[in-house]
């Protein structure tokens, strides 16, 4: 399914369980790590103006102080809550129940994960082209544009990144996504011009 909406979850597993169900870009918190990251928290402000975000927490009391904590940090607007329902168990690659006992977003069941985001209210694309910016830039153009695979490579992507106002540390993939995510081709035709002088 294919939604105009980016989608912010607590961690990787999240993440990858969410990547199966939707087509769309996908941001982890790390956790309570969105508290001291400045950076991080300015990505999803600015996902957030640009295409809508939707925040996708676990069910649990960790879940919904990260999930109040964006409510209060991004314009009312821009955000859209999805839910998924107290399902108590463990996830398979734990040991143990977490402390509340309730399974998470990473141990929901595809079906269940689909229809909390479009109860959500996401804006469905329905398998045309998506109506988001660019999509089209590939690691190859990163690779032509010397901002991957070059001895230089890192310092001209943390150039950009700082002319961007995006976090430093973002890796040259998760660059290609939210170059992808948040201009229009023409933006990134003219972006990426600016580069070379």
């Amino acid at each position: 399914m294919r939604i105009q909406e980016a989608i912010v979850v607590e961690g990787r597993y999240d993440k990858s369980a969410l990547a199966g169900v939707v087509d769309t870009l996908i941001l982890d918190t790390a956790g309570f790590g969105v508290f001291k990251d400045g950076e991080r928290l300015a990505l999803l402000r600015k996902l957030a103006a640009k295409r809508g975000l939707i925040v996708l927490t676990d069910p649990d009391g960790a879940g919904f102080v990260i999930r109040n904590y964006l409510k209060g940090a991004i314009p009312k607007g821009q955000l859209k809550h999805a839910y998924v329902p107290d399902v108590y168990g463990k996830e398979r690659r734990k040991r143990a129940p977490g402390k509340e006992g309730k399974l998470g977003v990473e141990g929901m069941p595809p079906d269940v994960l689909r229809n909390a985001i479009l109860r959500a209210g996401a804006t469905v694309l329905d398998g045309e082209a998506p109506s988001r910016p660019a999509g089209d830039l590939t690691p190859a153009d990163l690779f032509a544009l010397g901002l991957s695979g070059t001895p230089d490579a890192a310092q001209r992507r943390a150039a950009l990144l700082g002319q961007l106002e995006l976090p430093e540390h973002m890796s040259a993939k998760a660059l290609l996504s939210a170059l992808n995510a948040l201009y229009t081709p023409d933006e990134l035709d003219e972006l990426l011009g600016s580069l070379g002088k």
